[in-house]
């Protein structure tokens, strides 16, 4: 018995610590066969219109923008992000819009006109409150919002922009509505000399009439 359990260690020390054979492959791991496979599906670039092609920006800063509930009466946060005030290159319309960051969901988006006054938030000097008539969920809605900034800086730069494109705005306004009304002077008066052209002086007609009488007794 002795004699076998000593064959059995010699056997297993032999197998132990005899190398692999010339021509065997240790394998650790996966082995790299250096093959290339191709996607099932090829993804081509797709250009990604966002509407502020057409636009200059004015402004473009990080905000915090809050909506008033009406219902509920409170403030509810609308989202954080980039707000910024864009001026059409032909129209010269200036709007604001506001996207939500990662998402890039439009949280603000109306007109810059002067009806949209900017107010301080409870005597904040990073804060603004105004009422617009917003478009970002897709339908004119009369909003009360407040902006609040990281700094009174930042806040005071955006009432300069806003303010500054107020004015541009309403001078076009009334520009506009002076030319509006002298074009409807003008037209007014080509009317009242069309109307004079056409109706007959009052001595005209008498003798017109006369001459007709005349000629039905003869």
């Amino acid at each position: 018995m002795a004699g076998d359990d000593e064959k059995e260690v010699r056997v297993v020390e032999e197998a132990t610590s005899s190398e692999p054979a010339e021509g065997s492959e240790e394998v650790h791991g996966e082995e790299d066969t250096g093959a290339q496979i191709a996607p099932i599906v090829k993804l081509e670039e797709v250009a990604i219109s966002t509407g502020e092609e057409n636009e200059d920006v004015l402004l473009d800063m990080k905000a915090k923008l809050y909506r008033f509930d009406k219902e509920g009466t409170q403030w509810k946060e609308r989202g954080v992000g980039q707000v910024k005030i864009l001026e059409h290159k032909s129209t010269k319309k200036v709007r604001l819009l506001m996207r939500q960051n990662r998402t890039l969901k439009i949280c603000a988006n109306h007109m810059v006109t002067a009806a949209t006054q900017l107010q301080e938030h409870a005597g904040s000097d990073k804060s603004w409150v105004w009422h617009a008539k917003d478009y970002s969920d897709g339908e004119l809605k009369e909003e009360l919002f407040a902006m609040r900034f990281g700094s009174v800086e930042s806040a005071q730069k955006f009432k300069d922009v806003y303010e500054a494109a107020q004015e541009n705005s309403s001078g076009k306004t009334e520009e506009k509505n002076e030319e509006a009304d002298e074009t409807a002077d003008l037209l007014d008066k080509l009317k009242v000399e069309s109307k004079s052209e056409e109706t007959p002086a009052p001595e005209e007609t008498k003798t017109e009439v006369k001459e007709a009488t005349e000629s039905k007794t003869e």
